[in-house]
Order: C-alpha cells, then structure tokens, then sequence
C-alpha cells in the first residue's frame, strides 16, 4: 500500500488536487505496478509563512 504525503506551501484549487492525485496514482501503477485502489495520498496546504528556505520565510 503506497502512502504519498505532499507538502505544499500555501493553497492549492480543487481540481489542482484533482490533477496531482490523478498523476501520482497512474505514476505508482505504471512505475510500481501498484493497484489505484491500494494508493493513498494525502496534500498538507502548509501556510507561506510557515515555510523557510536559505535562511529566510517564505512571503
């Protein structure tokens, strides 16, 4: 059972998540052999400001 957990900062639409979950699901069936109906995937919306990179917070 694969367990996808992607982190993004800030927001992402309805049918952005629509299209990620659609990709990362075919990825692990044609790459994986993994079975659509075993492959979890869960999108954490993380907040800009909660996110740094090279020292500094994200705007």
């Amino acid at each position: 059972m694969p367990f996808i957990n992607v982190k993004v900062a800030g927001t992402l639409t309805r049918d952005q998540k629509e299209a990620i979950v659609a990709e990362m699901t075919d990825t692990m069936k044609r790459i994986a052999g993994k079975p659509e109906s075993a492959t979890y995937i869960v999108i954490d919306e993380v907040p800009r400001d909660s996110w740094a990179k090279g020292g500094a917070l994200l705007e």
